[in-house]
């Protein structure tokens, strides 16, 4: 298996064993003593003062709840102020009245806000190929934010700061997809939770980590000091959503975008009898048909997109494409998602575009997408003029970026 650290950073143990024996089928208690390194360096109480206090937060970048309620914006947000047109900007002095009351801050999508994070969301969607974001929980003594509910992607808990009680069972809705929410089944979720025995119940210390596949039931109580944790989601990729896109190749057959007959209405099974049969042949003719290129095209826009490359400075990157010399250092973008197809001409898959290039190209082009740094006038198979004008290329395309950046 690929060296994946960030990963490595939220599993102890072989990540094979984790991906065959665990992954969306088993929650996984990793102690720090196991793991790379404790999450300080990712986030901390410090951080969690900044952000609230001087970053302009807005909603909905925060939500705070108590008891699994959760508190409207308005009793903790308000004007920016002279100078800005803003009226939902985050009220230090609110928050800290509802945290010294019980409440829990949830701080979201951190993978967009704070830069450690924004670094580690990159890399763990790398390493799992599953869309990600991150978001933490900073919980007072003896509180509890939220009552036993399931989430509809899988979760890594980082514990990073004090100590929190887990309790962890197994599902009353198996991988539920995410038009399914827990709400759906509150009354089997709170009587499982009741009822049934945990198969996690243990208290995370700064450096543990949890897993926690989707559909799994928790509940978690900070216990003698104030608690913070992370919550890294990954956005499981489902077997469903090939179907989803299947069913929409389907719009490419005329038979099945003609019109019902005047006065059909779906809600009649007799109705729906009479023409379900000719719409099922159909649908899978189209199904049995679907080439794996037309299918992947369209999970390209629809997955690629699901979380950014590496964040790219834009003067900077801007004076670098303006002064591109030979001995230039470059790389690729790190979190780009891509693929090469070789042909006349070459083309670059990109998440919202494709790029072409003459054969002439073919060689550098896999060098410089290969992961490995290269200078501008090393490139294999094209003189310095012609590696600096497919480097600029690249650059002005974001799919490079200089080492210096």
């Amino acid at each position: 298996m690929k060296d994946q650290p960030a990963l490595r950073r939220c599993v102890a143990g072989e990540l094979g064993e984790f991906a065959n024996r665990y992954w969306g089928r088993r929650a996984l208690l990793s102690r720090a003593a196991g793991l790379p390194a404790p999450y300080d360096d990712l986030f901390s109480l410090d951080a969690v003062d900044e952000l609230l206090s001087r970053r302009g937060l807005r909603t909905p970048f925060l939500r705070i709840a108590k008891n699994g309620a959760v508190v409207g914006d308005s009793q903790f947000t308000g004007s920016a102020g002279v100078g800005a047109e803003v009226a939902d900007q985050v009220r230090d002095d609110k928050v800290a009245a509802l945290f010294a009351s019980g409440h829990t801050v949830v701080l979201q999508a951190l993978h967009r806000t704070w830069p450690a994070l924004v670094d580690f969301a990159t890399q763990l969607s790398t390493d799992a190929a599953h869309p990600v974001q991150i978001n933490a929980y900073i919980t007072p003594p003896e509180s509890q934010g939220f009552a036993a509910h399931y989430d509809v992607h899988d979760v890594f808990v980082l514990q990073v700061a004090g100590e929190k009680h887990w309790t962890v069972h197994e599902p009353v809705h198996v991988d539920p997809l995410r038009t399914q929410p827990w709400t759906d089944h509150a009354q089997a979720v709170a009587a499982a939770a009741r009822d049934q025995p945990p198969v996690v119940d243990d208290v995370l210390r700064p450096g543990d980590a949890l897993y926690v596949p989707r559909g799994f039931l928790h509940s978690a109580k900070a216990l003698g000091g104030v608690s913070a944790h992370l919550t890294v989601g990954l956005h499981t990729l489902t077997r469903y959503l090939l179907v989803q896109e299947l069913a929409a190749l389907a719009a490419n057959q005329p038979a099945l975008r003609t019109a019902l007959p005047l006065g059909f209405d779906p809600g009649d099974p007799e109705q729906l009898a009479q023409v379900l049969p000719e719409v099922i042949e159909l649908l899978t003719q189209e199904i049995q048909s679907a080439s794996p290129d037309a299918l992947a095209a369209r999970l390209r826009v629809r997955t690629w997109t699901g979380n950014r490359p590496a964040p790219l400075r834009p003067l900077a990157h801007a004076a670098s494409i303006a002064s591109l010399a030979v001995g230039t250092t470059v790389r690729l973008r790190p979190g780009l998602r891509w693929r090469l197809v070789a042909g006349d001409p070459y083309v670059l898959q990109l998440p919202d575009r494709t790029i072409t290039f003459p054969p002439s190209t073919a060689v550098a082009l896999e060098a410089l997408t290969s992961g490995t740094d290269y200078k501008v006038g090393d490139l294999p198979g094209l003189d310095e003029a012609d590696q600096l004008v497919l480097v600029r290329r690249l650059l002005t395309e974001a799919v490079l970026v200089t080492t210096d950046q």
